[in-house]
C-alpha cells in the first residue's frame, strides 16, 4: 500500500502508519514557517521533536522544546508549531481517537487563508 505523502504551504509530511486506532506521520516544516492554529474534536496528537528549533503554542502556552521532547496536544486543546532555526523542524506526530481526516481541523488562525 503507497502511503500518503503531501506537499504543504508550510512544508511537507509522509503517512507512516495508519490504522482505525492512529495514525502515524513524519512532518517537515520549513524555516521561518508555521502550521495554522488549530484544533481537533475526534484525536489527540502526541509530538517527538527529531530535528530543528521549534516554538509550540498550546492553549495559548509558548514554549521552545529541545530535540527528544514530546508534546501533547489533547482533544480540542488549540496548538501550533513554528520553525524558529534556519533548518528543517522535523517531527513525528502520533494521533489517537476515533477519526483521523483532514476534516477534522478547526483553524482559529492561518498564514495561508486556508
Amino acid at each position: 500500500m503507497e502511503l500518503e505523502k503531501s506537499q504543504r504551504p508550510w512544508g511537507r509530511y509522509e503517512v507512516l502508519q495508519e490504522s482505525s486506532t492512529h495514525k502515524v506521520k513524519c512532518i517537515w516544516v520549513d524555516p521561518g514557517k508555521r502550521l495554522s492554529y488549530q484544533r481537533h474534536q475526534k484525536r489527540a496528537e502526541h509530538w517527538y521533536i527529531v530535528q530543528g528549533s521549534a516554538e509550540v503554542m498550546l492553549d495559548g502556552v509558548i514554549s521552545q522544546p529541545s530535540i527528544g521532547q514530546t508534546i501533547t496536544v489533547a482533544v480540542g486543546a488549540l496548538h501550533r508549531i513554528t520553525n524558529i532555526g534556519s533548518d528543517e523542524v522535523i517531527f513525528v506526530e502520533v494521533q489517537t481517537g476515533t477519526y483521523f481526516g483532514e476534516d477534522d481541523i478547526e483553524r482559529v488562525e492561518d498564514d495561508f487563508g486556508r
